[in-house]
């Protein structure tokens, strides 16, 4: 469980243990208060008790607030990074498909942007590292591109919605990125 996880619980926690000490300490000063019959300014102990326990209880109505605020904004954050990550991957797909890649290719592709290695991409579609290999010269010439990092880089140009230069500089073999 991360950190960001545990932080709703310390708090539930927290204002658990409060509300238990609210209670009791509310129930002394009712007993406390039942016990002198009259309310009197003279009664110090009393005062200090009354003014302690009230103000733990505004400091438990405080901490729900937050725990609340803090549920909804993980709540809204979490929604947002689900719909950051569905239009990274539709761009990334929609690249892929201006690529004309096959489907096989497609797969090495998006394992390759993920930083799998060409033996881990291997294990992972249960096929030889060799074919792996063959996927990934299809996909550098579709691409045009020589490299994985020439291919990172044609993506985040793209996620980043910049135009693609017409001649990449010092990339002889990139002149073709859009053809094939």
């Amino acid at each position: 469980m991360g950190r960001r996880s545990k932080l709703p619980l310390v708090l539930i926690g927290l204002i658990t243990v409060q509300s238990f000490c609210a209670v009791f300490f509310l129930g002394d000063v009712i007993s406390d208060f039942r016990a002198l019959g009259s309310w009197s300014g003279s009664h110090v102990h009393l005062s200090i008790e009354t003014v302690a326990t009230f103000s733990l209880v505004a400091a438990i109505g405080v901490e729900v607030k937050y725990l609340l605020y803090l549920l909804r904004r993980q709540s809204r954050l979490e929604d947002s990074l689900r719909q950051a990550s569905s239009a990274i991957h539709d761009v990334i797909e929609a690249e892929f498909d201006s690529w004309h890649l096959t489907p096989a290719e497609q797969d090495v592709a998006t394992f390759l942007v993920k930083g799998l290695s060409i033996g881990e991409i291997a294990e992972m579609r249960g096929s030889a590292e060799g074919t792996v290999k063959a996927h990934l010269n299809a996909i550098y010439r579709k691409s045009g591109t020589r490299n994985r990092a020439e291919m990172l880089s044609v993506l985040i140009d793209t996620l980043m919605g910049r135009p693609e230069p017409t001649e990449p500089a010092g990339a002889a073999g990139a002149q073709g990125r859009r053809s094939g």
